[in-house]
């Protein structure tokens, strides 16, 4: 592990070079006791103050597993059955109907559900949402019949038409922010107070919230927007609201890498945090275990937007499974991760893995869109793939 640092140190030193670069990145790894390595290279706004440590970013989807956490402590108070309908918990959910396309005039053709959508569906992506920007229905919706973005952070974003009946195929979307209306009619309070008690306080997170502080707004970095040059322009006017009309377990929270690090190590450490206890070990190993039902599986996203994202996919050619709520590599993957590991990304090019097989984990945070940037994304691999080169060495 001696050559960690140096190793690391040189991708993120080069990621952050060139014409084709990101403007900034903070990437940390941690072990099952604390982070073996910690980096932060360059700009948190391009030209501008330089990225450090106690950065603030917009988590985008790297906030869904946090929310599935809040809905696996559901579970174990006897409070949520995974199979009830997801409207007894969250009542809205029950008026949604299923979107058939559209007819001569573009008017869309809806139809109630065969089935309820469930929170297992849910926290497996099988329920029935989508996004606008991987999904053409979605995207038609916004275009013509001005269906919120999902960025907006309000009630109508999310309650939108399902693309399929519910648990009949795998499509990701705003599942995880339902998710969060079914733990808020359980909790009884809003989705951030619930992370706040039950897994903040005991991981000693103080730096992630769902609305930022006057001085976490003074560190937040800059997203920015990869031009068809391969230049970078600062979307100075661009973030996720401070006070969302709905807390979005999808997607809806600002924090630093170095709590998000906590969280992962909860995860290495079958629920155990440095103030107690998030998650008992048999829930631990029960959830990160992949559980979709072939045919079900995880597909490719294909960008359908381009400014938001580009084509992605994890590992391809690869077979992928989901579990509650993580992406589950089915076979070893070429960076080194292990079979049965667990990960997930967010919008703006953040990406981590958990890995409780080895015991460790990292997070690779830079603001760029669109998602699945060519530049950030390879250098997580790299940084990855040489993590793994040190550890077996």
């Amino acid at each position: 592990m001696t050559n960690l640092k140096a190793t690391c140190d040189a991708i993120l030193s080069k990621a952050c070079q060139g014409q084709a670069r990101v403007p900034g990145v903070v990437a940390r790894v941690t072990d099952r006791t604390g982070d073996i390595y910690s980096g932060a290279f360059g700009d948190r706004r391009i030209g501008g103050e330089p990225m450090t440590d106690d950065t603030i970013f917009a988590l985008f989807s790297t906030t869904k597993a946090i929310a599935g956490t809040t809905a696996l402590q559901c579970i174990e108070d006897g409070l949520l059955d995974l199979d009830a309908p997801a409207k007894d918990y969250a009542p809205a959910i029950g008026d949604l109907q299923v979107i058939d396309g559209f007819d001569a005039t573009g008017t869309p053709i809806l139809r109630a559900p065969k089935t309820d959508v469930t929170t297992r569906q849910l926290m497996l992506h099988t329920a029935g949402f989508g996004y606008d920007f991987f999904n053409e229905t979605y995207n038609r919706l916004a275009q013509d019949h001005g269906q919120p973005s999902v960025v907006t952070g309000t009630r109508a974003s999310i309650e939108t038409p399902l693309l399929f009946d519910p648990g009949t195929r795998w499509e990701y979307g705003t599942n995880m922010d339902w998710l969060g209306q079914v733990v808020e009619g359980i909790r009884g309070k809003r989705l951030g107070d619930v992370m706040l008690e039950r897994v903040f306080a005991p991981l000693g997170i103080t730096d992630m919230a769902f609305t930022r502080s006057d001085d976490m707004k003074t560190r937040t970095a800059t997203i920015h927007a990869r031009g068809e040059d391969g230049g970078l322009s600062p979307m100075d006017g661009f973030a996720l609201p401070d006070d969302p009309e709905v807390h979005m377990g999808g997607h809806g929270l600002y924090g630093t890498v170095t709590d998000y690090m906590k969280f992962i190590r909860m995860w290495l450490n079958d629920g155990q945090g440095p103030n107690g206890q998030v998650l008992k070990p048999e829930t631990v190993e029960w959830a990160v275990k992949g559980a979709l039902v072939p045919p079900q599986k995880v597909t490719m996203l294909s960008g359908v937007i381009p400014s938001l994202s580009n084509d992605a996919e994890f590992f391809p050619g690869q077979e992928k499974d989901w579990s509650y709520s993580f992406m589950v590599n089915s076979e070893d993957a070429p960076t080194g991760r292990p079979a049965g590991s667990i990960g997930w990304a967010g919008l703006a090019n953040s990406y981590y893995w958990i890995d409780r097989k080895t015991g460790i984990g990292g997070y690779w945070a830079t603001q760029i869109l669109p998602f699945a940037d060519a530049v950030s994304f390879s250098g997580y691999m790299d940084f990855e793939t040489e993590v793994y080169n040190a550890v077996n060495a």
